[in-house]
């Protein structure tokens, strides 16, 4: 794990908080198989679903940007294995998280139950669509490319509230991009380039 943690000082990852919850969380229990002795490979690995649980110095540099505090209500689209909202969670107030997979929401509330994460609530929906009624959320992170700032998502983000998305369809053009709703407008943030699985709007995989 030190040589992890160090992989993502280097990678821009300083934010002690997030730091110490990668530390702490043993990310072999979001793998499965022979992925699990890989855990502490600072790389994407998948976990089925044409899924994959993104490479640690990514996780750590979106939850950096989402600048979280204890008295944030945070909405994660995309739970996938459940490891960035593992991450989120023991720094906000309120994790609330939607997955299109069935099969893999249902593993990652597994974990969730195991680690006694217990400020998350979860769904199985369709991520495009936000959680309307648990809306407006401070922060909001997007686990899957999209192919500009999502509008209804933009819509259910509170005032002066952060948005972590990846934005652009090709693979090998995707920017990480950071959404600032100010008062006069939107402003953005480009963190650099990245590579995520495309954003589906509209199906629920059960």
């Amino acid at each position: 794990m030190g040589r992890l943690i160090l992989e993502l000082r280097q990678g821009g990852v300083t934010d002690s908080r997030v730091l110490g919850v990668i530390e702490n969380l043993p990310r072999s229990l979001f793998l499965a198989g022979p992925f699990k002795d890989r855990w502490d490979e600072n790389v994407a690995l998948p976990i089925g679903y044409q899924q994959t649980v993104s490479q640690p110095s990514i996780v750590g540099l979106m939850a950096q940007a989402l600048e979280i505090t204890d008295r944030h209500k945070v909405l994660e689209i995309g739970t996938g294995s459940g490891y960035q909202a593992a991450v989120l969670a023991p720094l906000c107030r309120r994790l609330y998280t939607i997955e299109r997979h069935a099969p893999l929401l249902k593993e990652s509330e597994l974990r969730f139950q195991e680690l006694g994460l217990t400020n998350i609530t979860s769904i199985c929906g369709d991520g495009a669509a936000g959680w309307p009624s648990q809306a407006p959320f401070e922060r909001i992170i997007v686990a899957a490319a999209a192919p500009d700032v999502p509008p209804v998502l933009l819509d259910q983000l509170s005032s002066g509230g952060v948005m972590i998305v990846p934005i652009g369809l090709d693979k090998d053009d995707q920017r990480l991009t950071k959404i600032i709703k100010a008062q006069n407008g939107v402003e953005t943030q480009d963190l650099g380039p990245t590579r995520f699985v495309p954003f589906i709007d509209g199906r629920v995989a059960k």
